[in-house]
């Protein structure tokens, strides 16, 4: 395999190396190579864009993993001919056959077997899905045209499912299941390649699969671009008071402060809490603040929301009398 990057020999960095050593050895790097310092200067633009790659998967735990697993599969030689892969011959099993989804993200480590080369594995890990226009050769003797032969289905995600990625197990027309490493942060109508997963070619090989992402609705999130939104119910008193909150992100729980004099639809801000954008940035988390009143109440309750009602003296209808 030609196209194997060592990214930590590209970072200058050994591979026991920890996060701030990496982090270091990119910023470092990267005022060397950046653009603004060497302008029209080719070799530094692609040796950037080459240390950039090289920090977004370093720099990511679950990205570093998969990609030192996968070093160790290439060095021990898992690759193989697709040829191998479809040497025995089947029947079609996307004719009039719906997915069916097995949940759970499983055990286990992922199945590299799926790629036929390491930019496969690096596009697929950082979310790059390619069109089915710019579909490489499938490198199949007497095979000139699987794209004509490539399938099309859609897996429908949650938002936390999306956001965090992982493997997912997809049962195609009957008995036959694929796992699939879904990028973490992908979006609705990314789609994701599987290549040599669609039709079968007479010819030898087989087209390409291409998984298109939707999203199911959630009681809770809403995704607009890379911002999440989640409406957030406080009480009366948390209102006029303020107070603070917890409220579930998808990073996991934070404390929220909610300012005194709150009003019902204000937004709440919540920085880089959103989808990944690319390059290290983060859409934002908005808490939508919504008052929910109280159904039953308490006699002592009832007794100071009469004594509030005498005492009180802010008008709500105020700008409505002339």
């Amino acid at each position: 395999m030609q196209n194997f990057k060592d990214y930590y020999k590209i970072l200058g960095v050994s591979k026991t190396a920890t996060a701030d050593e990496i982090k270091q050895a990119y910023r470092r790097l990267a005022r060397k190579y950046h653009p603004d310092v060497n302008p029209n200067n080719k070799a530094a633009e692609e040796k950037f864009k080459e240390i950039n790659e090289a920090y977004e998967v370093l720099s990511d735990p679950g990205k570093r993993r998969q990609y030192d697993q996968f070093g160790q599969y290439y060095q021990q030689g898992g690759f193989r001919s697709r040829r191998e892969t479809y040497s025995q011959p089947y029947g079609s099993p996307f004719a009039d056959a719906p997915f069916n989804e097995d949940f759970g993200f499983g055990g286990g480590g992922v199945d590299f077997s799926q790629f036929d080369d390491f930019q496969d594995f690096i596009d697929q890990l950082l979310g790059r899905v390619r069109s089915q226009s710019t579909n490489r050769s499938s490198g199949f003797s007497g095979s000139s045209d699987n794209a004509n032969y490539d399938a099309e289905a859609t897996i429908q995600l949650t938002i936390p499912e999306a956001f965090e990625g992982g493997k997912r197990r997809l049962r195609v027309g009957g008995d036959r299941v694929l796992e699939v490493n879904i990028p973490a942060g992908i979006t609705p109508g990314k789609r994701i390649r599987l290549r040599g997963q669609g039709h079968p070619n007479p010819n030898g090989g087989a087209g390409d699969l291409y998984l298109k992402i939707e999203l199911k609705d959630h009681p809770f999130y809403r995704l607009e671009g890379f911002d999440v939104y989640c409406d957030l119910p406080i009480s009366p008193s948390e209102a006029v008071l303020g107070a603070q909150v917890e409220v579930p992100t998808l990073d996991g729980v934070v404390k929220l402060r909610i300012p005194p004099g709150m009003q019902p639809g204000r937004k709440l801000r919540l920085a880089e809490r959103g989808f990944p954008k690319g390059n290290r940035e983060r859409g934002d988390f908005y808490v939508v603040v919504q008052i929910h009143l109280p159904t039953r109440l308490s006699d002592e309750e009832r007794e100071l929301y009469e004594k509030l009602q005498r005492v009180q003296s802010y008008d709500p209808r105020a700008a409505l009398k002339l």
